[in-house]
């Protein structure tokens, strides 16, 4: 890698960037009901909880910076971890299926795509999300293989565990994450004794620190790690070392079920030489190794070579990742597609993605909003069309929905999205504002549409995106606007779900301009090849009276298209009056007798675990049944309810906090949210003033 492409990872944070505490409340006038907790002292100082990251073992000299905190690795256990409880990723990792192509060009099986992605600096990056929709909320994981949660600095620490709320994401959609490594070179900070430490040997001629990597993310419920040496001045006896390390390294991360990617920066001869190809430089490490990253320096030649390398070891030329640079003009990259994805002929290699949040960061700071931030992110995830139906082929940016075939994992009843995508300018409870305040927590994220969005009408094609502006629940919707001159349909989840008699699908919508008919579109079978729609069946879809605007309808499943298996489940919308904007903020399939049990118990143990003046650590053991996510909210005396956020762990820190109505001590409420969005009843606590 260029160095120039570090700055902003290398440089050494000034101050702690602010926690918060989640979406900060409005007030909405509801009972309490439950019975409080006592809440015992809480001694220890509320601090806000970060992502974590460490050095190998020693630490720099001198002091760390404002925000700073300068951690050993080798120390670390998990019963020290003092935020352990807010960095555990609730969700495993799903298993994911692949549908009959959306388009002829992408295939099955060949490349895949990996990214590399910086979310946020390496100090100060809040565990829980924070009070802003400015957020990298990343969606389209239907393409992607692996996610490194990439970052690293000289100067704060150069191991990072990613945090709760990415993994959650990722392993909700069947997206393993994992951490980073990051050894720099030296002209940027970085000593050759951390690589040393990293490497180091106890007495049994064992690596502790390949076990303690292992730990880590079997404690924090991630998949593994990325490893990136890159500190020039090493000789064979530290190549030897270093390829031992990651040999044990693999070996006890696979009995876990972890993964281990080596990026092409040094050398079995332990000098840092970037070889743009696997060769005789770097192949006991892909050997050592689940996959190598091959740095930018790749040409035609030594891709194809490299893929051939692979073949002749008995590996998968997919498990090289060339790499794509787009931290400077993602979309707008010049990029020889056809030596790694070639169209006409098999793929070479896969795709390796290095920071694709550009889609955010070259928006204006000051005023880029999340449906800037998604329009540039479809624009690069799925061509200048924006349906993966329907590529466009003059485009120079080969996005990767016109070469790698979309995965889902909804595969299970009972499903429901409320298309969530994880930040919001407001949060939304049953489509009234519960909270005026930003946030983002990509762990709320919803399981979203996988091939987005693929539309077929013979009229004018509407726009289609995810909006800000209004939402059934969480931050947003799905909105179509256009003139509907003719009827257009609109591919939602590709799924595999049982029906049976007792099967039902929910739609809640509203329609804010024109009118509409709506028909939930069904396909219990898949299309008989890549690019060809979906065979639908349409089934109307009336509702009752809308509240607020909204429409909730119910249809069954089991009667019209008997039992079997849903493949695909869209909306055909037939406009009346036009032009039209329509909104979808929730569906739902559940087989009717069931919903009862999908309301998970209330969760137990809920107490102030730290306080600190107005910022206190909430803490809870796990509800029974299956939960989805858990909100919290605070009750004034009037009865009053403030949604303070949700997460998917058992902890919660809130900043900021002060008495109000006279009240003598705050109360908080927090419930439990299965799969169908239902709740289960609350529990409290109080905290004294």
């Amino acid at each position: 890698m260029n160095p120039t492409r570090r700055t902003v990872l290398l440089a050494v944070t000034g101050a702690a960037a602010t926690a918060a505490a989640g979406p900060l409340p409005t007030a909405s006038a509801a009972p309490a009901t439950g019975t409080p907790a006592a809440a015992p002292a809480a001694d220890a100082a509320a601090t806000p909880p970060y992502a974590s990251y460490w050095y190998p073992d020693s630490l720099p000299s001198g002091t760390p910076g404002t925000g700073i905190t300068w951690r050993s690795l080798k120390t670390w256990t998990a019963d020290g971890d003092a935020d352990l409880a807010f960095n555990r990723a609730a969700e495993p990792l799903a298993a994911r299926f692949t549908p009959v192509p959306a388009n002829t060009t992408a295939r099955a099986g060949q490349a895949r795509v990996q990214s590399l992605v910086s979310f946020a600096p390496t100090s100060a990056n809040p565990a829980q999300g924070a009070a802003t929709a400015d957020h990298y909320a990343l969606t389209h994981w239907a393409y992607l293989d692996e996610l490194v949660f990439w970052g690293g600095s000289s100067g704060e620490g150069l191991i990072l565990a990613p945090n709760a709320p990415v993994v959650d994401a990722a392993h909700r959609h069947g997206v393993p994450v994992l951490g980073n490594i990051f050894l720099p070179p030296t002209a940027y900070g970085g000593l050759l004794q951390w690589t040393r430490d990293l490497v180091q040997k106890d007495s049994a001629g064992h690596y502790p620190l390949a076990a303690r990597l292992v730990a880590v993310a079997a404690a924090y419920g991630f998949d593994g790690w990325f490893v990136n040496a890159e500190t020039g001045g090493g000789n064979a006896a530290l190549g030897t070392d270093m390829l031992g390390f990651v040999t044990e390294l693999k070996s006890l991360a696979a009995a876990q079920g972890q993964r281990v990617t080596w990026y092409d920066a040094m050398t079995v001869s332990g000098t840092v030489s970037w070889q743009g190809a696997l060769n005789t430089q770097n192949q006991a490490f892909f050997q050592a190794a689940d996959d190598l990253f091959v740095d930018f320096r790749w040409s035609t030649g030594t891709l194809a070579s490299s893929a051939t390398r692979a073949d002749q070891l008995g590996r998968s030329r997919y498990e090289l990742w060339a790499g794509v640079d787009v931290e400077s003009n993602g979309s707008n990259s010049g990029v020889n597609w056809d030596a790694i994805v070639p169209t006409g002929s098999a793929h070479i290699a896969s795709l390796g993605f290095y920071r694709p949040e550009w889609t955010r960061n070259h928006l204006p700071a000051a005023t880029r909003t999340p449906a800037d931030f998604h329009a540039s992110d479809d624009r690069f995830w799925t061509g200048r069309s924006l349906d993966p139906g329907q590529p466009d082929a003059t485009d120079p940016w080969r996005a990767p929905a016109v070469s790698v075939a979309d995965r889902s994992t909804v595969t299970s009843l009972p499903f429901a999205s409320v298309f969530n995508t994880g930040h919001g300018l407001r949060w939304y409870a049953d489509g009234a504002v519960a909270s005026t305040t930003p946030w983002n927590h990509l762990g709320l994220q919803d399981r979203l549409p996988s091939r987005r969005w693929a539309v077929r009408t013979a009229g004018a094609r509407p726009a289609v995106t995810f909006d800000f502006a209004n939402a059934w629940r969480g931050g947003s919707s799905v909105l179509v606007s256009g003139a509907l001159d003719r009827p257009a349909e609109l591919d939602l989840h590709a799924v595999r779900l049982p029906v049976t008699p007792d099967t039902v699908v929910e739609l809640t919508y509203r329609t804010d301009a024109g009118a509409a008919d709506v028909e939930l579109a069904v396909a219990t079978d898949e299309p008989g090849a890549a690019g060809q729609a979906p065979p639908y069946t349409y089934l109307p879809v009336t509702g009752a009276a809308p509240v607020d605007g909204w429409t909730t309808a119910t249809v069954p499943l089991g009667g019209p298209t008997g039992t079997g298996t849903v493949h695909m489940l869209g909306v055909r919308l037939t406009a009346t009056t036009g032009p039209v904007q329509w909104r979808l903020g929730r569906i739902a399939v559940y087989d009717a007798p069931a919903a009862a049990s999908a309301v998970p118990g209330p969760p137990s143990g809920f107490t102030v675990t730290a306080a600190s003046a107005g910022d206190l650590r909430l803490g809870w053991s796990a509800a029974s049944g299956a939960v989805r996510h858990y909100e919290l909210h605070r009750v004034l005396t009037d009865g009053t309810r403030r949604f303070l956020g949700g997460t998917c762990q058992l902890a919660w820190f809130a900043a900021g906090l002060q008495p109000e109505q006279d009240e003598t001590e705050a109360r908080f409420e927090l419930r439990a949210v299965g799969e169908l969005y239902t709740s289960s009843d609350p529990v409290t606590v109080t905290h004294p003033w």
